[in-house]
């Protein structure tokens, strides 16, 4: 099957993963802009199912060993998904995943973003596959995030319809 023939929403579904709902949180910006065939997708935190900010918290080599942020950087995909769903109505209007930035609460002297990142990256070839699922990115270290999450990510898509 082609990465164009693959039923996104189809697919989350069998391999068990759940879409959380929105952070309860009320702000001055939207989750999701979409302009044209793009969707821009704000910077979000790794949540639960129910919404909520998952644990574990901290800086990343510090609180949160790698395999956790990576762990972190997956839960945040399946956060952008939520939002994306939410906006779009349908995965499947997700032709292209276009870039991602991503951002680690480092630990003075961290310096292995990348591996933290791949946690993002890896969940969304494995979802859309490697023509649809490939992306631009970036993976930087930042001396502190919001509400001390050890990553966020932001990102931009290609729709269709």
């Amino acid at each position: 099957m082609s990465d164009a023939t693959i039923d996104i929403e189809a697919k989350i579904q069998e391999m068990g993963l759940v879409l959380p709902g929105p952070l309860p949180a009320n702000l001055p910006f939207p989750w999701v802009r979409v302009r044209g065939n793009r969707a821009y997708v704000s910077g979000h935190a790794p949540q639960n199912a129910d919404g909520s900010l998952a644990d574990p918290l901290g800086k990343v080599d510090d609180d949160v060993s790698i395999e956790q942020g990576y762990e972190q950087a997956r839960r945040v995909g399946l956060s952008i998904l939520g939002s994306l769903k939410r906006e779009l109505g349908d995965l499947n209007r997700v032709s292209a995943w276009l870039r991602i930035f991503g951002m680690v609460n480092c630990a003075p002297g961290f310096n292995r973003q990348p591996e933290v990142i791949n946690g993002f990256t890896d969940l969304i070839l494995e979802i859309w596959g490697p023509d649809r699922g490939a992306h631009s990115r970036s993976a930087v270290g930042m001396a502190e995030l919001p509400f001390n999450i050890p990553v966020e990510i932001e990102a931009e898509v290609e729709i269709e319809g």
